[in-house]
């Protein structure tokens, strides 16, 4: 449950992340975020969502060891390996996070500052922006189709495997 537990908790951050403010927003006349508020649930959004893609392809990889080696499960996926396992995906979902949201940062904004969309993420952002963003959206295409290949990359494969050792 340990697995479990780490999705269970990302899951929380989204949904404590998000929802206040669009609640407030529902609630209130005045429906606005500061620059820092959006840039800060901006950085939470991407941090969890490529977190969460890793944490499925560890799941993954962990019902491939339980289902195709039951008898070494124990000593192979043993307590610290399975919070190694956890950490790999927060440490990388939350520095590319980051890395995602100082190029945000770094972009100038002008004009009416005005999105569409109830929180605030990358590509409502870009839209705002008023100086050159093809490297912010190159490197946010690039951040997104590597996590998301090499997740379900693993996924796939360990799955592959389970069908194999079923069918067997």
């Amino acid at each position: 449950y340990f697995l479990l537990s780490s999705l269970s908790v990302l899951d929380l951050c989204f949904s404590t992340n998000v929802t206040p403010k669009m609640l407030e927003n529902f609630l209130s006349e005045k429906k606005t975020i500061s620059y820092a508020g959006c840039l800060v649930q901006c950085y939470v959004v991407i941090a969890v969502v490529l977190t969460e893609h890793c944490m499925l392809a560890v799941m993954a990889y962990d019902c491939y060891m339980a289902i195709c080696y039951p008898l070494l499960y124990s000593s192979k996926m043993s307590r610290s390996v399975c919070v190694r396992l956890v950490l790999v995906p927060y440490v990388y979902g939350f520095l590319l996070g980051l890395m995602e949201t100082l190029r945000t940062y770094n972009l100038s904004f002008c004009g009416a500052n005005e999105i569409n969309n109830f929180y605030c993420v990358d590509p409502p952002l870009i839209k705002l922006a008023c100086s050159d963003t093809y490297s912010k959206e190159l490197s946010m295409y690039i951040v997104a189709g590597y996590s998301n290949v090499q997740s379900l990359l693993v996924i796939l494969t360990s799955y592959m495997f389970i069908l194999v050792a079923i069918l067997r």
